[in-house]
């Protein structure tokens, strides 16, 4: 499925310089040599989105092991994240993008209906980076359950 928004697969990934939780401050640059995984969420703390976060959580040790960071990237403030993290016991990073810069370099800012109605949000999408910095598979419309594994075994074929 080919898709004209955002970078698609075997180009560079665009880079970012982001806050994120607990703190920090997250570049994708700064993880040059490791395996990405970045995925787009549309808010803290609402059933799809922790259900997605406690995934991969659950799954963090062998992302790890496969040589792979996972982002969360969503709109919500830092604060946010720090209390999303704290109540539901995360161990992902969590970037802030509050002007949504990087959901818009990703195409991932897009109109969306519920109920008829027509609205802006976040496109649940995740996007793998190779060692390198480039895009090596893109998910779309993403379906939380069994999307984590999904992921991961794409890491370890990597």
């Amino acid at each position: 499925m080919t898709d004209s928004r955002g970078p698609q697969t075997g180009e560079p990934a665009p880079d970012f310089d982001a806050p994120a939780d607990g703190a920090k401050t997250v570049s994708l640059a700064g993880l040059k040599g490791k395996k990405v995984v970045l995925y787009f969420y549309p808010k803290d703390d609402t059933s799809g989105c922790t259900r997605e976060a406690l995934d991969f959580t659950a799954m963090a040790r062998d992302f790890e092991a496969a040589g792979a960071s996972i982002l969360g990237v969503s709109k919500d403030s830092v604060k946010k994240h720090d209390k999303f993290i704290a109540k539901h016991g995360l161990g992902v990073t969590l970037v802030s993008d509050e002007e949504g810069d990087i959901c818009e370099r990703y195409g991932t800012w897009v109109e969306k209906s519920m109920y008829g109605r027509k609205y802006m949000g976040i496109e649940r999408a995740t996007f793998l980076i190779n060692e390198t910095g480039q895009i090596h598979r893109v998910w779309r419309k993403v379906k939380v359950p069994g999307h984590a594994e999904e992921v991961l075994a794409a890491v370890r074929a990597l």
